[in-house]
C-alpha cells in the first residue's frame, strides 16, 4: 500500500502563479492521499473534485477557511517573496479571523483577478471507505485559519484500519495544544485496529516524537522547502503492525515536497516506536 501527503498550496506559488502541483499529485500512484491546502473555488477550479476524477478516488474535503486566491503571471525568481513570512505572501488572502495589514490591503487591491473559495484539507483513497468524518481542532488565536483532522475507517483486503489526515499549525502559534487533542482523538479509536497518521505537521520529527508518542515514522525524507529541502515537516506515521518498505519525497511544484510511504500490513508484533 502506498500512502502520500502533499501540500498543494492551493495550486499556486507565493506570488499567485499556477504550479504543476495538481498534475504531480495525479501522478503519485498511491492508494491514500492526504492533501493539505486544497482549494475549491466558488466559480472554479475545484482541486478536490479534479483529483478525485483523475485518480479514481473518493474521500472527504473539510473547508477550514474562506479565502481569496490570486491568479497571476507576475512575480520574482523565487517561489515566494523573500519576506513573505513576515509581510504575507501575494497568492492567498484570509480575512475571517485576522485583519489584513495595510500593506496587504494595498497589494490585494492591485490584483486584477481574485478568486473566492474554500481552502482546506482533503483525504482521498482508492480503498473501500467504511466511515469518514472530520473532527475540529481547538482554535488558536494567532491563526488566520481553522484546523481539523479527517478520520477514515478503511478496508485493506477485507481488514479494517484507520487513517487520520492532518494539517498542523506552526509551533509558534501553539500547535502543541492541537497535538494534545490529536492524541486524545487517536486514543478514542478502536485500539485493536492499526492506524496511519499523515499530513503536513509543520514540525520536525524529533519534536513530533515528544508531542505524539507511540507513533512510528514510516518514511524519512526531507520535504521543506521543496527546491532545496533541509527539513522533514511532512510525515507518514504508523501505529500497529505496519512494515515500512521505504519511500521518497519528490518536488511537484509546491513549497513542500510530496512525501510517499510504501507500507505493508504484516502479521506478528509491530516495530517499536521510533
Amino acid at each position: 500500500m502506498r500512502v502520500a501527503s502533499f501540500n498543494l498550496h492551493a495550486g499556486i506559488d507565493g506570488w499567485g502563479r499556477p504550479t504543476r502541483a495538481l498534475e504531480h499529485a495525479s501522478q503519485l500512484d498511491v492508494d491514500i492521499l492526504v492533501c493539505p491546502e486544497l482549494w475549491r473555488g466558488d466559480q472554479g477550479p475545484d482541486l478536490f473534485t479534479e483529483l478525485c476524477a483523475r485518480l479514481g478516488m473518493k474521500g472527504l474535503f473539510v473547508p477550514l477557511a474562506r479565502g481569496e486566491r490570486v491568479t497571476s503571471s507576475a512575480g520574482g525568481r523565487t517561489w515566494l517573496p523573500l519576506l513573505a513570512h513576515f509581510t504575507g505572501e501575494h497568492g492567498l488572502y484570509f480575512q475571517e479571523h485576522r485583519d489584513l495589514s495595510k500593506r496587504q490591503w494595498i497589494r490585494r487591491s492591485s490584483h486584477g483577478v481574485l478568486e473566492t473559495g474554500e481552502w482546506g484539507l482533503g483525504l482521498l483513497t482508492k480503498l473501500p471507505i467504511e466511515e469518514i468524518h472530520a473532527e475540529p481542532l481547538a482554535r488558536l488565536t494567532k491563526e488566520k485559519v481553522n484546523r481539523a483532522v479527517i478520520v477514515a475507517r478503511l478496508s485493506l483486503d477485507g481488514r479494517p484500519f484507520y487513517v487520520m489526515g492532518v494539517h498542523g499549525a506552526h509551533l509558534s502559534h501553539g500547535s502543541h495544544r492541537q497535538y494534545r487533542q490529536l492524541n486524545e482523538l487517536a486514543a478514542s479509536l478502536e485500539p485493536a485496529l492499526p492506524t496511519i497518521l499523515a499530513g503536513d505537521f509543520n514540525c520536525w520529527r524529533p519534536l513530533l516524537r515528544v508531542l505524539l508518542p507511540g507513533w512510528r515514522t514510516l518514511v524519512r525524507a526531507r520535504t521543506w522547502p521543496a527546491r532545496f529541502p533541509h527539513s522533514q515537516i511532512d510525515h507518514v506515521l504508523g501505529r500497529g503492525p505496519w512494515l515500512s518498505l521505504g519511500g521518497s519525497a519528490t518536488d511537484g511544484g509546491s513549497d513542500h515536497r510530496a512525501l510517499v510511504a510504501n507500507v505493508q500490513w504484516r502479521s506478528g508484533p509491530s516495530n517499536q516506536a521510533n
